[in-house]
């Protein structure tokens, strides 16, 4: 019998022990992750079945060693088959890569000549604890891609009939095929999706790999337990709106009774977090060969009302605080049957209509302006935890507050790190293949599509992360199939918002949705956001959008193309692009050129795109923040890459944060001064929980050879979570077509707490929106930024010392000063290190690609991993728009 489910590690459970939090008597069950020591093979190339397969001692010779989870092309990858497929062209040489070129192979069939057209092996050995003998012995296969067959010691175990689906999740009770104290062989014939499955498709975001993902793609778990099981614990939260003195809490959990006869027994818990463990207990009895849903309520247990409890919160809203739940079932008032360690958080997540009909969320009766990107897995879907780590550190310091997951459902270790962290989390299914093309789905599709949807949720629910569950995408299920999805999420007890899709279209039950997708997606200006009062500006709530492509540092397009083809932009770059309407950049670099001058080589280009992605990200982030609650959230589309590309990311595939990167950094500072593009006022936007008073705002103008035009200071109070504006911002009449806005917020003790700088134009950028297009607005008239090319080169004297390191970090200090008498434009510093001048990568800088004023002096402070420690120390690389790079060596430390 199966059943899905989600085990946390026994590793919590053994701490929990060590600190006590736990009786005596009870014994952690058992938890072992299949990681090691598998070895995989196309069917093609195999003789027998899995009935020979999968005895032990079964000759290998030939198979491609790995581990998992690990996809098939990944294997073969990591195996050297093939060249890195992610460089230049070389995916296109791949067998089994005749899709067409920025095409959908999603929505097609793998060719029948294709390697991957056949069925694929996986196979290992294991070894099921001695101790485990008179248990009842489980294997769970958390996401196999798509189907499958399963063989465990010459038996089958499951079938492709029963094994279908990417995002099912799987759970037999093995005790019957295994053998404890002995080596078991386990036996996996795994099949791709076809054109009309629900499988882990891209879209148009970038190429798909050659076996669309197949394989063992998350963990494989052996465990244990007595004859009664529990699985799926979590905690739901009721607080005392508005008051967060006191919260509700209810347990839930399943259990299955494997055994042929009832079972009386109690289910315990305990509750780690608050100054005192809270105990609760329920006598429960459970009918043979049964699973039973348990409720404990606050009314049965009043232990769980808490006063004065620690809430889960968002990372800028306060501290993402968790707690620790264990559960067990003590069989016979004695006998630990089986017992489950979650983390969780006691938070309420909330969602209602704004007058103007716009979704607001909520969470702990506060109301959060989401602002976040689209979340992309590598492309074959390989997991990194130290890559990992370094991007949710990224989000938290650009200061974005969420992660879109778009038909991409992470593993528990990312899920774990969101709570950790406190990043919201937006889930559901992905757009623009199966999975939309309701019609055409048979009865399969159907049930595999709700199995899915319980399977994830059932998982998900436990997370305070999540924020709300999208049943749709760029579209609303149809009313059939909304129902389905409906009836799954009361039947779990979901205990967030359902969105009915991403779009605004309205859904047959459920009716509005309040969030719209809208675009753009390729380039539109910085002046679209304010002006826009249709399509993707800054109202609502727009669950993906983007100022367009994010063309890389040149460092980056190294070693993404070949040097033949470096430059001009060519068929290799376009290839590294996305499909569809976004096959190319040619919309972007077509305003680049417009807007800052024909570029003359790789170089200038990528220079001109840093500041083009520099001033658009931070113009988007900065209307959506100034029109707060009128604006409710919005999602950059999108946050990273699942392989090198030149669209849609806050950072490049090599962890580089570049010129998107620091002008959402700049947009979404906790207290922001900021130009607004529509009515040319100064407004302070504070994001933090408590009012900002007193403030002291300065703006100067200047034209283009730092003459000061125009001076301007103000005082102004900023209410908590609040936007302020002040006065307007002149364009003096002679004024260089180029010129330039600083801004600059003090506290009321003299502290600067925001500083900005615009690069302006006299010619306005001008937007046709009688003809926009779902993914851009064409534009009549451009920006004249042509004379930054003749800003004369900048001279920038610079220090570069250690300071006394975090635990986790080394930590450096750069002071810049401009000696010159223009300004020094964008200027970027790096830090590389060993001989081979290697860019250490990831690297948390506080701000970068900065703009001085002449005489202007600043002090960055960089944070690196310790990892990355160089004996002799890093070396400083500067250089800019119009700043020649020089390299400077670490100073001595001060005596």
């Amino acid at each position: 019998m199966k059943f899905t489910f989600l085990v946390r590690c026994a590793a919590i459970v053994a701490f929990a022990c060590s600190l006590g939090f736990l009786p005596a008597t009870a014994s952690a069950q058992s938890r072992v992750v299949l990681r090691d020591g598998w070895k995989i093979q196309s069917s093609a190339k195999v003789t027998g079945g899995g009935e020979d397969i999968s005895h032990v001692g079964f000759r290998t010779v030939g198979w491609y060693s790995t581990s998992v989870p690990q996809t098939v092309f990944a294997v073969l990858v990591d195996n050297g088959v093939y060249k890195n497929p992610y460089f230049g062209m070389n995916l296109r040489s791949i067998p089994g890569v005749e899709y067409k070129i920025g095409g959908q192979f999603a929505n097609e069939d793998i060719p029948a000549d294709s390697p991957y057209a056949v069925p694929w092996w996986y196979r290992t050995e294991f070894e099921v604890p001695a101790a485990d003998k008179g248990k009842q012995v489980w294997l769970s296969f958390r996401g196999i891609n798509y189907r499958a067959n399963i063989w465990i010691n010459g038996k089958k175990l499951a079938d492709s009939d029963e094994i279908v689906g990417a995002f099912r999740r799987y759970e037999f009770n093995v005790t019957d095929f295994v053998h404890p104290g002995a080596n078991n062989a386990l036996a996996v014939e795994v099949s791709a999706p076809g054109a009309n499955e629900l499988g882990i498709t891209w879209v148009d975001w970038n190429p798909t790999p050659p076996d669309k993902d197949m394989g063992l793609w998350q963990e494989v778990v052996l465990s244990s337990s007595g004859p009664v099981s529990l699985r799926h614990p979590f905690v739901t939260t009721k607080l005392d709106l508005p008051s967060l003195d006191s919260a509700h809490l209810t347990v839930r959990a399943q259990l299955q009774n494997t055994s042929t006869e009832a079972v009386k027994g109690v289910l315990r818990g305990w509750i780690h977090g608050e100054s005192s463990p809270i105990e609760f207990s329920q006598p429960v009895e459970l009918p043979p060969a049964s699973r039973t849903g348990v409720v404990l309520s606050p009314d049965a247990a009043p232990s769980l009302n808490l006063l004065h409890p620690k809430l889960w919160w968002p990372y800028q809203m306060g501290q993402p605080f968790l707690h620790q739940l264990t559960l067990e079932f003590l069989q016979d008032g004695k006998t630990v049957s089986d017992r489950q360690t979650i983390s969780f958080g006691i938070v309420q997540t909330d969602s209602e209509m704004t007058p103007q009909g716009y979704l607001l969320l909520k969470v702990n009766g506060k109301p959060v302006l989401v602002r976040g990107g689209g979340w992309a897995p590598d492309m074959m879907l390989r997991v990194n935890e130290s890559r990992r780590e370094a991007e949710f550190r990224y989000v938290k310091e650009m200061g974005l507050n969420t992660i879109r997951l778009e038909g991409k459902l992470e593993d528990e270790s990312f899920m774990d790190r969101a709570d950790r962290d406190g990043i919201l989390i937006m889930a559901g299914w992905c757009c623009c293949d199966a999975w939309e093309k309701w019609g055409k789905w048979g009865e399969e599709n159907k049930r595999v599509s709700v199995e899915s949807l319980r399977d994830q949720l059932l998982r998900l629910r436990a997370h305070p992360s999540l924020l709300v569950w999208l049943n749709g995408s760029d579209n609303p299920p149809p009313a059939d199939r909304e129902q389905a999805y409906l009836d799954v999420e009361k039947e779990v007890q979901w205990p967030k918002p359902v969105i009915s899709s991403a779009s605004a279209k309205k859904a047959e039950l459920t009716g509005d949705s309040g969030v719209k997708m809208s675009g753009p997606y390729d380039y539109v200006p910085p002046d679209y956001w304010l002006l826009d009062s249709n399509h993707g500006g800054a109202f609502g709530f727009n669950t993906e959008t983007s100022p367009g492509p994010a063309v890389p540092p040149l460092e980056e397009l190294k070693t993404i193309l070949p040097q033949e083809s470096l430059w001009p932009i060519n068929d290799v770059w376009n290839f590294h692009a996305g499909g569809g309407e976004f096959r190319n950049i040619d919309l972007f670099a077509d305003a680049l050129a417009k807007r800052y001058g024909e570029a003359k080589s790789a170089a200038d280009f990528a220079w001109k795109s840093q500041a083009m992605t520099y001033e658009g990200e931070r113009a988007m982030f900065e209307a959506y923040g100034r029109n707060k609650y009128k604006s409710t959230g919005i999602i950059q589309w999108m946050l990273n890459n699942a392989w090198p590309s030149l669209i849609w990311h806050l950072y490049d595939y090599s962890l580089r944060p570049a010129g998107g990167y620091f002008g959402t950094k700049k947009a979404l500072e906790s207290v922001h001064v900021q130009f607004s593009y529509d009515d040319r006022t100064v407004a302070v936007v504070n994001g933090k929980q408590q009012p900002e008073n007193s403030l002291k705002l300065v703006a100067r103008l200047y034209d283009l050879s730092m003459a000061e035009k125009f001076a301007r200071e103000a005082t102004l109070d900023v209410p908590a979570d609040g936007v302020a504006k002040s006065f307007s911002i002149p364009e003096p009449p002679g004024i260089s077509t180029t010129y330039f806005l600083q801004l600059q917020l003090f506290s009321s003790t003299g502290e600067l707490l925001s500083r900005n700088f615009y690069w302006l134009s006299t010619q306005p950028d001008v937007l046709n929106f009688a003809k926009s297009e779902w993914y851009y607005t064409p534009m009549s008239g451009f920006a004249d930024f042509t004379a930054l090319q003749s800003l004369p080169p900048a001279k920038i004297a610079a220090t570069f010392r250690a300071l006394p390191s975090r635990s986790r970090d080394e930590a450096y200090s750069v002071s810049l000063e401009n000696r010159g008498k223009g300004l020094a434009f964008l200027v970027r510093l790096r830090l590389v290190a060993g001989k081979q001048g290697r860019e250490i990568l990831p690297i948390f800088w506080d701000d970068n690609y900065l703009c001085l004023l002449p005489g202007e002096q600043r002090h960055i402070v960089v944070h690196v991993e310790k990892s990355q420690r160089q004996d002799s120390g890093p070396t400083l690389l500067l250089d800019g728009f119009n700043v020649k790079e020089v390299s400077l060596p670490l100073a001595p430390a001060a005596q």
